[in-house]
């Protein structure tokens, strides 16, 4: 919940067990509202103007519209909705469309429902949250400059530990349980790694760290 209000969700998912499971899991968890289900991609473009939600927890693969079609529709309307994939596929044909086009976020369906909640807090805040599956997938993907960015000010040991665990896709308050500190901690260190790296956003504080070796030192005790 921001601000007194829930985050407002729409699910798009042709598997009416799917989507029943969703609502089950969001209906009991406080700050996030259900406001709307869709069946197939057109259906959810249409809740999605009429309804306004935060969060669109969509599907790819659905009948009639497809959810690559799905989020292109709504980021051309430029609307304020978030997308959040949560699919079964992983391959790079789905992967990297998907988040070219505009999802902020991508779940494969194996992902622990608390990991899921999570996820959708953090596409509401505008924070990626990847499936580590996609986001070591993306390094392929996005073309880097032969060097990395020159960084302004040095990381200190702390904020190496924090770029490390989101270089494995781990979200804010993933990253908080390991490291025992808050998750409003978490948020500061990586605004300062972003500021102090000169990077737009957590996807290309990840790749920069799988690009330098950062991502997978071991971390200290």
């Amino acid at each position: 919940m921001v601000g007194g209000q829930p985050i407002r969700v729409v699910i798009a998912d042709d598997h009416a067990v799917v989507r029943e499971g969703l609502r089950a899991l969001i209906e009991t968890e406080p700050g996030i509202e259900l406001v709307g289900e869709a069946c197939d991609g057109i259906e959810a473009v249409r809740l999605t103007r009429s309804l306004k939600p935060d969060v669109l927890l969509l599907d790819l693969v659905m009948p009639r519209q497809d959810g690559l079609q799905t989020i292109s529709e709504i980021q051309a309307e430029e609307s304020a909705t978030r997308i959040l994939v949560l699919t079964s596929f992983a391959e790079d044909e789905q992967v990297f469309p998907a988040i070219k086009a505009g999802a902020l976020g991508y779940l494969l369906k194996d992902t622990t429902p608390r990991r899921l909640l999570q996820a959708i807090r953090d596409v509401y805040q505008g924070e990626s949250s990847l499936h580590p599956t996609v986001a070591r997938k993306l390094i392929g993907e996005l073309h880097w400059p032969s060097s990395p960015p020159p960084a302004g000010e040095v990381l200190t040991e702390r904020e190496v530990e924090v770029l490390n665990l989101v270089a494995q896709g781990l979200a804010n308050q993933e990253i908080a349980d390991q490291l025992v500190v808050s998750e409003r901690t978490v948020r500061k260190h990586v605004s300062n790694i972003l500021g102090k790296l000169h990077l737009a956003n957590r996807t290309q504080a990840a790749l920069y760290a799988l690009r330098t070796g950062i991502a997978g030192q071991e971390l200290s005790s």
